[in-house]
């Protein structure tokens, strides 16, 4: 890599982690087609894996310490998102991905319009939508490594509060990532020439994101904090589009 290549490289990985620090989801939608212009998907993807799994422990942990995971929702969500994971590996293999992609980018679009414009209204929904969450977010990080909106989406449809929406979001995505850590590991993909350069190096700048993020998080009123859920999962959904246009 060039230095303008690794200049590029740590500021797609501090902003990424600037993003997670502010919503609590969103690194790896930033990271991943910044850091795939410059370095192989096979080493992105370990690569944010760690990161992230880092960066939701320490999200997770001022939560512990503040008390606002909510640990109940955190329960009902699980078990939905073990059997999406088992669907979707059957989906992957059965099921067109790009009619996969287009359905999934209208759906997180849809709903990002809403929080962005303020429709989605005040009323608590029920928790027995959690199982389809689960499943939904299961299933499509299992096919996609995109799991996030759905989990974002229920959530916000049952937390009214920023920070145990961000501090939820982190305990559920510390789950799923060591489970996908694990894989990694397994695989051997963590063993790559310079990946441990490449993680000592981006440490520093996940943590000044991660810093930075949290001051803007702290800011935030509560329609700010959902206007920037909304533009995240617009940019999700456009992203997943823009995949099965680019490939084509």
């Amino acid at each position: 890599m060039s230095n303008l290549d690794i200049l590029l490289a740590a500021a797609a990985v501090f902003f990424a982690y600037l993003v997670r620090g502010i919503t609590g989801f969103g690194s790896a939608l930033v990271a991943v087609p910044l850091l795939v212009q410059l370095v192989p998907l096979t080493f992105v993807v370990p690569f944010i894996a760690t990161l992230d799994v880092i960066a939701a422990l320490v999200l997770t942990g001022n939560g512990l310490r503040d008390r606002s995971v909510r640990w109940s929702e955190v329960g009902w969500l699980l078990p939905g998102s073990l059997l999406g994971i088992v669907v979707g590996l059957q989906l992957l293999v059965n099921v067109n991905p790009d009619l996969l992609l287009t359905a999934l980018g209208l759906f997180v679009v849809f709903f990002g319009l809403r929080s962005l414009l303020g429709l989605q209204g005040e009323r608590i929904i029920s928790r027995r939508w959690a199982l389809l969450a689960g499943a939904a977010g299961g299933g499509i990080g299992a096919v996609f490594s995109t799991g996030g909106p759905p989990y974002v989406i229920y959530l916000g449809h049952r937390l009214r509060d920023k920070a145990a929406m961000r501090a939820t979001l982190s305990a559920i995505f510390l789950i799923d990532g060591g489970f996908r850590l694990i894989a990694v590991l397994l695989a051997g993909l963590l063993w790559q020439p310079h990946m441990a350069w490449f993680l000592l190096g981006a440490l520093p700048l996940m943590g000044a994101g991660l810093a930075l993020g949290n001051l803007v998080h702290i800011g935030l009123s509560a329609r700010q904090m959902a206007m920037t859920l909304g533009v995240l999962l617009v940019g999700s959904g456009v992203s997943l589009w823009l995949r099965v246009w680019l490939v084509d």
